[in-house]
């Protein structure tokens, strides 16, 4: 009996692993919203957030889980944009090291904003476990658009990421 419940738990385990491989959230049409939050971590987020920002989709940026060192003159350099952008328009968040601390930065600067729209910058492969804690960490009448950086993660990159969002999942559950 044992031995059935242990074979269909890892089947269904291999078929969910399965459809989040195949089946990574894509890019979303630049429709408007109040507000865009780019998670740090990775190659070309901050640069879909400024395109965003620049086409006039949203009034407001945060990017979340920046290093203490940087500086907003360093990053308007890097990205080649104007100071004055960064100054009106940018927000940096530096209380972030981790998904769930970027949802619960996110959530602090969707209230402080008054923004109800809100569109989510992230790789594909990291985009269910930031919605995962952004969906706990938002208020429920926040409007959340996924806009997921297209990458070509690894097996190796998309088996961590599937495992720590189930463990988050199940750490959730027990109210960790």
């Amino acid at each position: 009996m044992i031995r059935r419940i242990l074979s269909l738990i890892l089947l269904i385990w291999i078929l969910g692993f399965a459809g989040f491989a195949l089946f990574l959230p894509q890019s979303a049409p630049l429709d408007r919203t109040d507000g865009v939050v780019v998670l740090t971590g990775g190659a070309k987020r901050i640069d879909r957030g400024l395109e965003v920002l620049e086409k006039g989709k949203a009034r407001r940026m945060l990017i979340s889980g920046v290093d203490l060192d940087v500086k907003p003159a360093e990053l308007a350099a890097e990205y080649k944009r104007p100071m004055k952008l960064f100054n009106c328009c940018i927000d940096l968040g530096f209380r972030a090291v981790d998904t769930r601390s970027n949802a619960l930065e996110t959530a602090r600067w969707v209230a402080r904003n008054k923004v109800k729209t809100l569109r989510v910058v992230t790789h594909d492969w990291h985009m269910r476990r930031a919605r995962f804690e952004l969906d706990r960490a938002l208020p429920s009448d926040i409007t959340v658009t996924n806009d997921a950086v297209a990458t070509q993660p690894s097996l190796n990159a998309l088996f961590k990421e599937y495992n720590k969002y189930w463990l988050r999942a199940v750490a959730s559950l027990a109210g960790i």
